[in-house]
């Protein structure tokens, strides 16, 4: 048999590479001998507490590790309130809460102040098209007044305006995919999300807690070691992320 026979798919080449692998105690082993100082592991742990909103959490844990914020943890509980307040569908109590915090916020973020309108716009054809004589006439008046000049001036503010006002000419139980997701309770958590982003970059604080990210990496690795044949315990991330 020729040399270039032995050489194909089907061929025995030689031994096959043996299978990496680490039990569970040599896996821990490994981990335990990776050093965080003290400051840096409490730094996260405030991050995250900041970040996510535990205010009490907050106030608690840098009393007790002795650390101490650049954010003022007292302004916690206020993007809290305003969280809870889009989660409701209460807009205009929100937009008066961000006000408050941050007069300046929804001046120099136009996208996010519209969102904010249009949210509130859809929280009135909620409410009108809630019974089958619902009065439109607060939702014309709404969006003349608040959104008419702004999507005159901006062509995706008038796509997102059209789009939403054409919930008033179809039935609530018979929309169209990209109608119904604008009634979806899911859009006001995106748009809660994305004010609590805006407040945390105008405040100095980074947009995602720390944790996030270094969760992220570690299902990055936990990937590369599955594409490179390795065997080790691995981490259950669904609900950390």
């Amino acid at each position: 048999m020729s040399a270039a026979a032995s050489i194909g798919p089907g061929a025995n080449n030689g031994p096959a590479t043996p299978k990496r692998g680490y039990s569970r105690e040599q896996w821990e082993s490994k981990l335990d001998s990776v050093k965080v100082s003290k400051a840096n592991l409490n730094a996260l742990v405030m991050n995250y507490l900041i970040i996510e909103g535990y205010q009490s959490a907050a106030l608690k844990f840098a009393q007790e590790a002795n650390i101490s914020s650049s954010v003022a943890l007292d302004s916690i509980d206020d993007r809290m309130q305003i969280r809870a307040a889009i989660h409701g569908g209460a807009i205009q109590e929100a937009i008066e809460r961000i006000n408050d915090l941050n007069p300046e916020l929804l001046d120099t973020n136009p996208e996010l102040h519209f969102s904010l309108l249009r949210m509130q716009l859809i929280e009135l054809i909620r409410e009108c098209t809630a019974s089958p004589n619902g009065d439109i006439q607060p939702v014309l008046s709404f969006a003349t007044t608040h959104l008419a000049s702004r999507a005159q001036k901006n062509p995706a503010f008038l796509t997102d305006l059209e789009r939403t006002m054409a919930l008033l000419c179809f039935p609530r139980d018979n929309l169209a995919p990209q109608l119904a997701e604008l009634m979806d309770p899911s859009l006001r958590r995106q748009v809660a999300a994305r004010v609590n982003e805006a407040i945390l970059e105008a405040q100095g604080v980074m947009r995602e807690a720390k944790m996030r990210g270094l969760v992220r990496l570690w299902g990055w690795a936990e990937n590369a070691l599955r594409q490179e044949k390795v065997d080790f315990p691995s981490l259950d991330l669904k609900n950390i992320a």
